[in-house]
């Protein structure tokens, strides 16, 4: 039933040879979800993820894949898109079908909902581990284990229904175990390397200090925000000289239109402990370097007055130049 994220991964790709090694674990998961409000009304959304940046997204008036990078197709020709997009109409809605023709048989009860996320991960050393996973609502279900469908023990009894159900089907187990540990590692490489360009960019992130709602009199709520930056893992720490403040909030990730992101990391403390402390950003746009901003610290009034005076002196000495010379040529006949 949750075949589609891995039939996805057959379509686009035959095993590559890239074999180069990236420091962070990459992951490459495509994610289905079908909702069954009853036995005649069902409808299945489809996405494909590059660890947190989507490739794959889903038209569901036409019931087809949306490629949503240049490269997301890879080397695909015209004629293989065609083909793959095919093949995604012809399992949405045999995939409904089938759902709603055993409902009954694994005492399934209207309204419910399954979703599917299968891909793998490539580690440093060019080590990849596959994955599929199937939950029923907020419930896991089952997951590929040793070339196997394992019940998950909240399953219970359903669960191993399903997985005695689907060992009966040898072709379908060969699909899957040619798709997860051939297929998915061929296309995560090539990928990769189609969007290298794109992956690889860096964008160097902005940051600022500012105040917020305080937990109470006497209090201070520190924000540091984060603006701006491109990959996406960055490290943010509110800090007291060399010493890390535990209790920095940071909330969740926020993305913007151009694909860097936003995040904002905030700390409670007592007005009078506020002096000293210090927002720290580590990002690999940096180089090794981090951007430190010390809360309270004011610029000394003649920076101030050497920001204003100098550039104003400038001006005056440059009409001084202008007059002095037109004074000089109109003296000339």
């Amino acid at each position: 039933m949750l075949l589609l994220p891995l039939v996805l991964l057959a379509v686009l790709f035959p095993a590559g040879d890239n074999q180069d090694a990236f420091q962070d674990p990459i992951r490459l998961h495509c994610i289905q979800i079908s909702s069954f409000a009853n036995s005649t009304w069902a409808q299945t959304q489809f996405s494909c993820w590059l660890d947190d940046l989507q490739i794959i997204g889903w038209d569901r008036e036409s019931a087809t894949p949306i490629f949503l990078k240049p490269w997301s197709k890879g080397n695909f020709t015209d004629a293989e898109v065609k083909e793959l997009v095919e093949i995604f109409r012809v399992y949405y809605f045999a995939f409904i079908e089938e759902v709603q023709k055993h409902a009954s048989d694994f005492q399934l009860q209207y309204p419910f909902e399954i979703q599917g996320t299968a891909g793998c991960e490539l580690h440093s050393g060019g080590v990849i581990l596959s994955f599929l996973t199937g939950a029923l609502g907020k419930m896991d279900f089952l997951y590929i284990k040793n070339h196997s469908c394992v019940p998950a023990p909240e399953g219970g009894r359903r669960a191993q229904k399903f997985c005695t159900f689907i060992h009966q089907y040898k072709g379908i187990l060969e699909i899957e175990d040619t798709l997860l540990y051939k297929t998915c590692p061929g296309y995560l490489l090539s990928i990769l390397e189609a969007g290298k360009e794109d992956l690889e960019k860096q964008v160097k992130p902005e940051a600022w200090l500012s105040s917020g709602p305080s937990a109470g009199p006497g209090h201070l709520r520190l924000v540091c925000h984060v603006s701006g930056f491109y990959p996406k893992p960055v490290w943010v720490m509110w800090m007291r000289g060399e010493q890390e403040q535990l209790d920095t909030q940071r909330d969740d990730f926020l993305p913007y239109a151009d694909g860097t992101w936003y995040l904002r990391a905030t700390l409670d403390v007592k007005a009078e402990e506020a002096k000293g402390l210090s927002c720290h950003v580590k990002h690999s746009s940096l180089g090794g370097r981090a951007i430190v901003l010390y809360w309270g610290y004011s610029v000394s009034v003649g920076l101030i007055i050497a920001a204003v005076i100098v550039p104003c002196l400038i001006l005056l000495l440059c009409l001084a130049l202008w007059f002095w010379k037109r004074w000089s040529y109109d003296g000339i006949p």
